[in-house]
């Protein structure tokens, strides 16, 4: 790269921000995040790390640091609602780190946050928390912000979710988030009172991904903090008010829809306190998502979120960093700005929108109701067969490498390799192939 040095702008410091911060300041370029909070943390609870996310860590010289809060789940349990029964199991450990050479992970989101944080601070990104954004100048890449000075760079990143003011920029016009009909009860108690109930010992002792799917919802839960506690996520048909998309639980109106599930869910949410529950949104998929100056892009929420159901949305929007990260190691002109982004867009956008709609049909087949197709699914999970695709689709075995075996960096060079060329479609003119 020489002296070429660029200054560029990440709007949002989210999992998919810090992700894209880190891998252009690694590159040795300035960066600038700006977030409107003005404290950096994370709410929620667990997030779960697949391979592809696993790999871009071990990529940055995260991975040790990211295991030393993590828990490595030993299989991936799909259970009947009505009794626990199991009816899929994938091995995770030691499946994930032989096929694709690093670990599946569970970590608290707050953890993760906070290792990128520092990563990024370490780097010399330069954090500017309380910047709310107002407007951006896209042909002259600069940002204004309330109160404070403009601040242009020579590209700017939105980052900035899935309620993004970027992405409202860009298309010129209001893009308030979509109803998907579904919303979520996130919860986290200790294993260890878990342990006083011998009924839930097993889940509380031993490591693994264990889903309860049923009429119109499902169960998730993990071990998070080396096991010390239990993440839990309930998924059920979206009753919130109109304009409210999180708001305390009613906690008997929880634990009734899933009152005549397995007794050992009856015992677990008997547990529970007190929860809150979050509406689940999405957006709709957008044709473009960067500006025709050359100087703008969207990444992670900001333009592809998705239902949680296939466990990727933040490990898209690391992709995305790693992506541009890799490319800005590659540059070699101010001019070629422009082309980084059309390639990082077209090595994306077709992934991203497979996950998405992958995502939401995984819904379909999770939450069916009682019926002749749910015991034929039931019955093809426990045979591993394909129904309408693998009801599994973590152990489908097409989907699943191609899921979880993405390198981002190898994914760059081939690109790279290809502009070099002159033959990557619509770069510079360039229309010879299609990758």
């Amino acid at each position: 790269m020489g002296e070429l040095k660029f200054h560029v702008a990440v709007i949002g410091a989210g999992l998919g921000g810090l992700a894209a911060a880190i891998g252009i300041a690694r590159a040795g370029h300035m960066v600038t995040i700006l977030e409107q909070a003005p404290v950096l943390g994370e709410i929620g609870a667990g997030i779960q790390i697949p391979p592809n996310s696993s790999l871009i860590l071990k990529h940055f010289g995260l991975l040790e640091k990211i295991e030393s809060v993590s828990v490595r789940p030993s299989d991936f349990i799909i259970r009947s609602y009505r009794d626990g029964a199991i009816l899929s199991k994938l091995n995770m450990v030691p499946y994930a780190e032989k096929r694709y050479g690093v670990p599946y992970l569970h970590i608290h989101r707050a953890d993760y946050h906070k290792i990128l944080v520092s990563e990024a601070e370490r780097l010399g990104v330069k954090m500017q928390l309380g910047s709310i954004v107002t407007g951006l100048d896209f042909d002259n890449a600069t940002i204004q912000m309330k109160d404070r000075p403009d601040l242009q760079a020579d590209l700017i990143l939105g980052a900035d979710g899935l309620k993004s003011i970027c992405r409202e920029s860009l298309l010129g016009c209001p893009d308030p988030p979509h109803l998907t009909g579904d919303l979520a009860y996130r919860i986290v108690i200790k294993a260890e009172d878990m342990k006083k109930h011998p009924d839930l010992r097993s889940l509380a002792e031993k490591p693994a991904i264990n889903y309860w799917i049923g009429p119109l919802g499902h169960v998730v839960c993990y071990l998070l903090q080396g096991g010390g506690l239990y993440n839990i996520v309930l998924i059920c048909p979206d009753n919130l008010p109109e304009m409210v998309n999180t708001a305390k639980a009613d906690l008997q109106e929880m634990r009734d829809f899933f009152a005549g599930w397995d007794p050992k869910l009856k015992t677990l949410l008997g547990m529970v306190q007190e929860t809150t529950k979050w509406r689940l949104l999405n957006s709709e998929e957008m044709d473009s998502w960067s500006h025709p100056s050359g100087k703008f892009v969207l990444l992670g929420d900001a333009c592809h979120a998705t239902l949680p159901y296939l466990a990727q949305g933040a490990a898209q929007a690391v992709e995305d960093g790693a992506v541009l990260g890799a490319l800005f190691e590659r540059i070699e002109r101010r001019s070629q700005i422009g082309d980084v982004l059309t390639i990082f867009e077209r090595l994306r956008k077709d992934r991203t929108t497979r996950v998405v709609k992958g995502s939401t049909a995984l819904r379909d087949i999770f939450h069916m109701v009682d019926g002749p197709r749910q015991q034929e699914r039931d019955r093809q999970l426990t045979d591993h067969e394909p129904f309408e695709g693998y009801p599994n689709r973590w152990a489908d075995p097409v989907f699943q490498p191609w899921l979880f075996g993405y390198n981002a960096f190898e994914e760059v060079e081939k690109a790279w390799k290809l502009y070099k060329e002159g033959t990557f479609p619509g770069t510079a003119g360039q229309f010879k192939s299609n990758l």
